[in-house]
């Protein structure tokens, strides 16, 4: 299953009989998922432009599965004991489908604080636990994307001749005083602005504290989420395009 997402190095996981639950019930489900993701191309000057809001892939993203009807849900969970409620509950899915055999929630993590893994799984555990959800899906940075990302920086910075801070500035990259600071002494250190940088930039905004694929897999092993069935999707280092 998910061949495609395969062939293109796309991380694929299934776990607590996720595989078998889609292979049986869900096959629509995962020929919308793999048409949305295998679709996925994200410029190496939205990685470099990106601010502090949603990234324009992971927009983009978000809209390919608004448009097949994976949409935002809130799930309200109340307790009612002889006609007064004793303990409600909410918890916010950002894409959800209803098929025919059930229903399917996705979360999607380009470049979150981790513990939004917990949050995530969590609620998929206890939506599951209540019959809402059938399966949970996790989208986010996989092992070849989280690995290639400072070489893709750098890639960036060397094709563009970045020698200053001028430089960056005219690519629209405007660092903080903070983040000048930073750069400033590692290329003193190591010699080298486009990869004192690029090593900066990566390690700042894309660090082993965001959501990617092996802090996904660490939760994942722990138990996080268990017994919901889940199926575990890392975008691969074949999205990035250079201009």
């Amino acid at each position: 299953m998910l061949a495609g997402l395969r062939g293109r190095g796309f991380d694929v996981e299934f776990h607590s009989h996720a595989e078998a639950i889609l292979k049986e019930d869900f096959p629509p489900a995962l020929a919308e998922l793999e048409s949305v993701l295998i679709e996925t191309s994200i410029p190496i000057t939205e990685i470099i432009r990106s601010g502090g809001g949603e990234a324009a892939a992971t927009q983009r993203m978000r809209r390919a599965l608004s448009a097949k009807g994976w949409t935002k849900t809130k799930f309200e969970i109340k307790k009612i004991v002889n006609g007064i409620e004793r303990e409600s509950t909410s918890h916010e899915i950002d894409h959800v489908k209803t098929f025919d055999k059930g229903t399917i929630a996705l979360e999607l993590e380009w470049n979150n604080k981790d513990p939004f893994f917990d949050r995530d799984l969590e609620n998929f555990k206890r939506l599951h636990a209540e019959g809402a959800i059938s399966l949970g899906v996790v989208v986010t940075r996989g092992l070849s994307l989280h690995k290639i990302l400072r070489s893709a920086v750098q890639r960036f910075a060397e094709d563009r001749n970045i020698a200053s801070f001028a430089d960056l500035v005219a690519h629209g990259v405007t660092p903080t005083a903070r983040q000048r600071g930073a750069v400033e002494r590692r290329a003193a250190k190591f010699g080298g602005f486009s990869r004192a940088w690029a090593a900066h930039f990566v390690s700042d905004k894309f660090g082993e504290a965001t959501t990617h694929w092996r802090k996904l897999q660490d939760r994942v092993r722990r138990g996080v989420g268990n017994p919901c069935p889940l199926l575990l999707i890392g975008l691969s280092d074949q999205i990035i395009t250079f201009d």
